[in-house]
């Protein structure tokens, strides 16, 4: 009975990054640009997609439902209304809110610092998108409920977490009739700066992660709160886009060494992300987890040219 709860985990994954490329196709403008980008993300990111689909099979048949995936749940759903409410009722604003709800997460609480995080992207939902906490709650629950679905689907990905709220979030959306927010899309002009910050915010995310042993929750969530503290003072590009830039380049840093190994190819992801973040920055605005799957994007496509340049060769 749980191999279709695992495939529907592993179908979260592959369908919410799709929605949020083709809502970027129509929502900022069709370009040339975001098409080609698109293209070799879908070609690339298909290789890997492809791949994964024999693991998520396997897991399927393995795998049982056990005490500690409610833990898990209700995790993801309480650090969501948390985050959402210091975000919204306090005024941290959602990078910080959601860096802050990770750090003590990961630190206080270990063992379910990756749900809580996974909850805290959710959280980061607009207050134009769900109004009030009710709706975020759905999100929350139905984001925790794709957390369980999809733990061995894609694993070690960065990104993943965010994928999974973004569902959450759209999914809400699309059965309150929720407006998503409107959104501006960025020049790409403003690639020159923003594709910087996230190959830094991806690097020292994976060094503060895997060099100093902090864990991927830990890295990110350092990385984010000094973004989403210190960046918003920068003038140019606006210095909230930039530490939005730099939270999302984070999660490509959570990716696992068996994933992306070595700090050159957390860079060349991050660089992938900041084109992504250009391109899709006018897409299902105000949702959460949006930053997350711009990171999951970036880092299953890096893999798949990876992969692909491989059978290319042999």
């Amino acid at each position: 009975m749980y191999a279709p709860t695992r495939l529907a985990g592993y179908a979260v994954l592959l369908v919410t990054p799709v929605a949020l490329l083709a809502s970027a196709l129509f929502s900022g403008g069709v370009s040339a640009a975001v098409v080609g980008l698109e293209g070799g993300v879908v070609l690339a990111g298909g290789v890997a997609a492809a791949t994964e689909r024999e693991r998520a099979l396997e897991a399927a048949d393995t795998y049982e439902l056990e005490l500690g995936d409610l833990r898990d749940a209700f995790a993801v759903l309480a650090a969501a209304v948390l985050t959402y409410v210091l975000s919204v009722r306090f005024g941290l604003g959602p990078v910080v809110a959601s860096a802050l709800v990770g750090l003590v997460a990961g630190v206080a609480t270990p063992r379910i610092g990756v749900p809580a995080y996974c909850g805290s992207f959710v959280g980061m939902a607009s207050p134009d998108l769900f109004p009030s906490v009710g709706y975020l709650a759905l999100a929350g629950l139905l984001s925790g409920v794709a957390f369980v679905a999809a733990e061995r689907a894609f694993d070690g990905f960065g990104g993943k977490l965010g994928t999974l709220a973004l569902f959450g979030c759209a999914t809400t959306a699309v059965l309150t009739g929720a407006d998503f927010a409107a959104g501006s899309a960025l020049a790409w002009t403003d690639a020159l700066v923003v594709v910087p910050v996230s190959v830094a915010g991806a690097v020292v995310t994976a060094v503060l992660s895997l060099r100093l042993d902090l864990g991927a929750v830990v890295g990110s969530a350092l990385v984010g709160l000094a973004a989403g503290l210190g960046l918003p003072a920068v003038s140019g590009v606006s210095g909230g886009t930039l530490a939005a830039a730099a939270f999302c380049a984070s999660f490509v840093g959570m990716t696992s060494t068996g994933r992306l190994d070595g700090e050159a190819r957390v860079a060349l992801a991050g660089a992938v992300c900041g084109l992504v973040f250009v391109a899709v920055t006018a897409a299902l605005a105000g949702a959460g987890g949006k930053l997350g799957t711009i990171a999951f994007v970036s880092c299953v496509t890096t893999a798949g040219a990876e992969g692909l340049v491989v059978r290319l060769r042999s």
